[in-house]
Order: C-alpha cells, then structure tokens, then sequence
C-alpha cells in the first residue's frame, strides 16, 4: 500500500490528556473482531512508551510534515519504490486497447488500478519518506520476451512530490503520474492525503488520450489507544474524457458498529447512462455487475491471485548511484531487517542530515533543484524524454535512458 505518516517536526502541545489509556494496558484493547491480522499492528512495551510520548505532544489539526516517526513504524523501503505495486498485474491491462468496446477498456485500466492496493507489509508501516534528488529504477522481464520500464523521482521536498513513470512499449502501455501527500494529525488517528494522479495511456489507441485515476485518503487509527489499523477511506475518481466514462470510486472505512473493513463501491456511468458497478473488498475478491445485463464477474481476487506478482529486476547495489533509493538507505532498511531500533535511528538520522546540509548549500548558492529524469511542463511533471513511436526503438531508447551505462539487464528477481 501507499505511505501513511509524512516525516514530523517540532513545536507541540498535549492532546493525549490524563485520562488516555496507553496502548497495550489492557485486555480489552483489542483491534476490531473482523479486522484482518496483517492490517494491525500491536507495538511491545517500549515501542508503546514512544508512541505514547510522541502522541502526548501532538496538537489535532496539525501538519505532520515536519515530524519524525520512529523507525519501529517504517516499512523497509522507499515511497518510490513502493508505487512499483500498482505495476505487479501487468496481464490485467495488457491487449486492453484490442477490446473494441469502450467500456471494456476503462474496466481493464480500472483493474490495473485495483489490483494495486493488497501488496502491503504486516501491520500500520510507512515507506521511506524520498529525499530530494533521490530515485528509483527498475525493469520488468515479461513471458512474452517484452519489458516494462519504471522510473520514480523525488522532484520536489517543499511540498514533497514524487514523480513516476512507467512504459512498456511493446505491450502499448504508459503510466505517469505524481504523488502529493499531505498528513495530519487527528487525535487517535492519523489521517494523509494523497493528492495527485495516475495517468494511463493505451498506446495501441491513442484516440482515447488519458485514463485518469485520483487516490484514496488514508487513515491509520488506533495511534493513541486501541490496536493500530489502518483504512483506506473516501472516494477516488477514475475518468476517460475521451470517451465520456467516468467512475466515482468509494473506499469505505469501518464504522464503530456497523461495516466491513476494505470495502469498495462504485458506479461506472458512460456520459449520462449508468453502465456497471464494482463492489468488494480491496483486499480480498472484487466483481462488476454489468447494469444493462446483469451479468456479473471477478475484476480482481487477491486471495486467489494476489502471489502473482510480476517480478522486478533493480540494478545490484554496487552499481546503483549514492542517491538510488536501495543504496541511500540500505543501513535503515538493513536494521529494519535486523530489529535493531538504535541503528536504524542513527542511519535514518544519517541521510536526513546529510539531505539538509544538501538543501542548505542549494539555497546558499541561490540556485533551485534539477531533476534529473523529470520535467515540468503545463503544471505537471513529465519524462524528461522524446520516446519513439516504434515500440523496439522505443524500448532500446528508454532503457538507455533510465539505465546509462549499466548494460547487463539481467532477468533476475529480486
């Protein structure tokens, strides 16, 4: 899943009150009965006791992009790499500008899109959050003997945006987006929400120009007292202005008596008809029913075929660059693996100075960040490439262009 918690910062006041009860104090606190194991998280004694101080300091309402959260609560990898999820079913939207109905096609993109949401570690975790000029690259070795390239770039940190692309010229797809999330604090939850946009493009019908897809807010609850867990909520918009479709797509949090955790709806309407609905559970099995005929079918089963994950090749760490994501926080990730809290602090602590001191020098200098693989172009980050038509010269020039002179592409997983 995408990040929860931006980073946090300095001046707070006590909202936790003498009355809160501190996690973990009693038998009772226990997550809701229907809530799925791996979606919560239940902290040790010392764990809780930081989570209670951080907390006691918090005001409700308040920005958290200054804000540190321990590394007990980092998921071990970067928010760059994390966006690579929504990448992991390519069959589902592969052929999808063969199918000669209009309505199939945004019903594949919507599927590309769903399926994206139930690859998450265990419990309430974020990714790293990027750093400016940080970036992460990767290539997808399909059956067919084709490739997908992906590229994500942190292009901005004054707000945070991160900037992705993903192409598969011989598959005739292209996404693009950026993410801008914003999180606050709001009292026994933490609520962030995730602006920008997937932009996804049947390059085998350019007729239909973009797929536009909005995200879901995302709430972790339980931070004061109770269990932690952790909901996406609210409603995303997928759209194809081209041919008149659009989805308003509800992500549906849990409410205190009533509900189902993971729940998702929506109603699909081409121009002024209503055409289909989706309906299910984000993590489990979600179907379309066909309005017009009744019929219903399977969009996506988790359950079923959630291991299906298309593996990704990244370059070896020896030939990655200072501020390729596995490499600039290997240390963190490996305490993370090693439940070394200490050590992970000090290597978080690390980069993060190491990025001010950065920011510092830029802003002495008087001269503004340029990102390396993205451009701004019409209030939107681009690929900073000219891409061919031709689908073989376009793969050969786009691995050029993300990989330079790291030559080797094996088809290794990792």
């Amino acid at each position: 899943m995408m990040g929860l918690f931006s980073q946090a910062g300095s001046h707070f006041r006590n909202v936790a009150g003498n009355n809160a009860k501190p996690r973990g104090s009693s038998e009772d606190d226990r997550a809701p009965s229907d809530t799925e194991p791996d979606d919560t998280s239940i902290l040790d004694e010392n764990e809780g006791s930081i989570i209670s101080s951080l907390i006691s300091q918090l005001r409700v309402g308040m920005d958290l992009s200054r804000v540190t959260f321990p590394t007990f609560v980092l998921e071990p990898r970067s928010m760059l790499e994390r966006i690579t999820d929504f990448m992991s079913h390519p069959d589902l939207i592969f052929g999808a500008e063969e199918c000669e109905d209009p309505e199939e096609r945004f019903i594949r993109v919507l599927q590309y899109y769903l399926a994206g949401w139930h690859i998450k570690p265990k419990g309430v975790k974020k990714p790293y959050n990027p750093v400016l000029g940080e970036f992460f690259r990767c290539q997808y070795n399909y059956p067919n003997n084709t490739q997908g390239f992906y590229i994500a770039e942190q292009v901005s940190h004054h707000p945070p945006v991160s900037a992705f692309f993903y192409i598969s010229p011989e598959n005739r797809v292209m996404i693009l987006g950026e993410l801008r999330p914003k999180s606050k604090f709001l009292g026994n939850s933490v609520s962030t929400t995730m602006e920008g946009e997937n932009r996804v493009t049947l390059l085998g019908k350019p007729e239909d120009g973009e797929y536009v897809i909005t995200m879901p807010n995302m709430y972790a609850r339980g931070i004061l007292f109770g269990k932690m867990v952790l909901e996406l909520g609210d409603t995303c918009i997928a759209k194809n202005e081209k041919n008149g479709i659009n989805c308003d797509l509800e992500f549906k949090t849990k409410g205190f008596f009533s509900g189902t955790y993971n729940a998702i709806s929506g109603r699909i309407r081409h121009n002024t008809s209503d055409v289909g609905e989706v309906s299910g559970r984000w993590s489990h099995v979600m179907d379309y029913k066909n309005t017009k005929t009744g019929a219903k079918r399977v969009i996506f089963d988790a359950v079923k075929d959630g291991q299906n994950v298309s593996p990704k090749w990244v370059p070896p760490e020896d030939l990655q660059e200072p501020n390729e994501s596995r490499r600039l926080w290997s240390q963190l990730t490996q305490a993370i693996l090693d439940k070394d809290m200490e050590a992970a602090t000090d290597a978080k602590t690390k980069v993060e100075d190491a990025q001010r001191e950065s920011r510092k020098k830029l802003e002495e200098s008087g001269k503004a960040h340029v990102p390396r693989f993205f451009v701004q172009k019409d209030g939107r980050w681009v690929p900073n490439i000219q891409i061919p038509q031709d689908p073989k010269e376009a793969t050969v020039a786009v691995r050029e262009w993300i990989f330079g002179s790291i030559t080797q592409l094996e088809e290794n997983t990792t």
